[in-house]
């Protein structure tokens, strides 16, 4: 058996907040920051450091509007973050082809 890469998990994607984050917009291609908070089921601030982050390097984009006089900010993937969620998502076949190979 060959050995297994863990180093091949990208840890900005990695933890449930982000990688939830990055899937949900992957699915939905945009969505607005209350969407998300209730859809992850997290708080104000533990999203907003998460999305912070996301958007530091380059995994998604925000866009600031204001609708009826209500600041609102949607997210979207750029497109170094969906290769970046691809890869994970290859990362974590090959860890699970590996363990159901053992199993």
């Amino acid at each position: 058996m060959a050995p297994i890469d863990f180093n091949g998990l990208d840890t900005a994607v990695h933890g449930p907040i982000r990688l939830g984050t990055m899937t949900a917009l992957h699915i939905d291609r945009e969505l607005d920051f209350t969407t998300l908070k209730k859809r992850l089921q997290v708080t104000d601030g533990s999203l907003g450091i998460h999305l912070q982050k996301l958007e530091e390097i380059g995994y998604i984009r925000s866009k600031k509007a204001f609708v009826k006089r209500r600041p609102k900010t949607t997210y979207r993937l750029t497109i170094k973050g969906k290769r970046a969620l691809a890869k994970y998502f290859e990362s974590m076949r090959k860890l699970l082809d590996a363990v159901e190979e053992i199993g």
